[in-house]
């Protein structure tokens, strides 16, 4: 499986949870279980999928996002709808394509329970994901302010953040931290490496891997690599400004190759972000095609 997988996923759960707050939704586990029984095994509210059109002008699946892989869910759903036609919602799909994109990528593999139930959504606002998407450039408390409005404690952003261990990030969500970089905030021979990959005045907004040690694998060492100032983003270092959260970052960096503390902590948040503010019942719609609302 590409590695751009996770990353696609796990964006689209977070446009979902940085809408406006709702309690918890009614989803179950196996909703599919007599409708299409292998609808998990084959494979928000999916607005993050919807392509342009004149509907939904300026979607939230924007260049500036740099999301990649949706062809992958594309190509799930196109496989779904040759055995359960008008069944499984494109946001059912992009739930279970995290928790197996996890399996693959986190060492030792792990699945989790994924309730399902979601329905698809009808409008995709480019405006809408920026305005309640966190910034790479967010102190602590910004981001604290944030999470917390949607119901999300520290330790789960935290834990969350960990997602950052694999993935890319355009140059230019970080280059403001490099022409000068701060030496107490960034590692001077990490600075300058990154230097030589986002130039002052480069014409072409390039992507950078976010993690330089296990790129492939899903891991703490992106806790790590906060301690060590080898980080992207202002963001994710922003993290160690709190005691509190310093102590989270330091319990997460020395966990052993399993994760056996940060993988449950970031499994259950997961679980959490992937039920809230979803459509079910009679809401939305099943759509046949993930890029486009039904006519």
């Amino acid at each position: 499986m590409s590695r751009d997988f996770l990353p696609i996923v796990y964006s689209c759960l977070v446009f979902a949870i940085l809408s406006p707050f709702s309690a918890e939704s009614a989803l179950t586990v196996g909703f599919y279980s007599t409708t299409c029984p292998s609808a998990e095994t084959t494979g928000c509210d999916a607005s993050v999928l919807l392509d342009a059109s004149p509907a939904n002008p300026s979607p939230e699946n924007n260049p500036v996002f740099n999301m990649r892989g949706l062809d992958l869910i594309d190509a799930a759903k196109t496989a779904v709808e040759a055995i359960c036609p008008g069944v499984v919602s494109c946001a059912d799909i992009l739930a279970f394509a995290a928790r197996d994109a996890f399996n693959l990528l986190v060492p030792g593999g792990s699945l989790y329970d994924v309730p399902a139930g979601r329905r698809d959504g009808n409008v995709s606002s480019f405006l809408e994901a920026v305005a309640n998407l966190p910034a790479p450039t967010m102190n602590l408390t910004q981001l604290e302010t944030t999470f917390a409005a949607k119901g999300f404690s520290l330790k789960e952003l935290i834990a969350l953040s960990g997602a950052h261990s694999i993935g890319q990030a355009h140059c230019s969500s970080f280059q403001s931290r490099l022409y000068p970089y701060d030496s107490t905030q960034i590692d001077p021979t990490f600075a300058q490496m990154l230097q030589g990959k986002c130039p002052q005045n480069a014409t072409v907004n390039g992507v950078v891997t976010q993690d330089f040690v296990t790129p492939d694998s899903l891991d703490v060492q992106y806790y790590s690599n906060i301690l060590n100032n080898k980080v992207l983003l202002f963001s994710d270092w922003a993290l160690r400004t709190d005691p509190i959260a310093l102590t989270t970052i330091v319990s997460y960096s020395t966990d052993n190759l399993l994760n056996i503390l940060w993988r449950p902590d970031f499994i259950k948040a997961m679980q959490k972000l992937g039920q809230l503010d979803v459509l079910t019942g009679t809401q939305g719609q099943i759509r046949s095609t993930c890029g486009a609302v039904n006519p």
